[in-house]
């Protein structure tokens, strides 16, 4: 199982950004799914998440300017970004808690950039 991320890049502040994280190979069933972000010095935190049904859950700072959205049927994921702010600086990681051939797993994929500038 592969996750693979996109869509980052550099923005001016208060532009917009999506990011797609697709999910591939022998997966069964996908359980909830997500975005996190990492900036420099700081620790990994959870940006947005959404389960299969379609619940959605948001940080605080993101809140009113993200969105997180799937494709159940192209195991993807999105994440629109707008009104960026500097602070939004990170690498983004996508994460899928689903079931495959070998079992229940959580998959990272590899990260993407986002640079706002100021």
């Amino acid at each position: 199982v592969q996750l693979q991320a996109s869509g980052g890049g550099l923005v001016q502040a208060g532009g917009s950004l999506r990011l797609s994280c697709a999910a591939s190979g022998s997966i069964f069933y996908i359980n909830d799914m997500g975005w996190y972000r990492q900036a420099p010095g700081k620790e990994r935190e959870l940006v947005a998440a959404i389960t299969s049904g379609g619940t959605t859950n948001y940080a605080d700072s993101v809140k009113g300017r993200f969105t997180i959205s799937r494709d159940n049927a192209e195991n993807t994921v999105y994440l629109q970004m707008n009104s960026l702010k500097p602070e939004d600086t990170a690498v983004y990681y996508c994460n899928a808690d689903l079931v495959g051939i070998a079992g229940p797993y959580d998959y990272w994929g590899q990260g993407t950039l986002v640079t706002v500038s100021s």
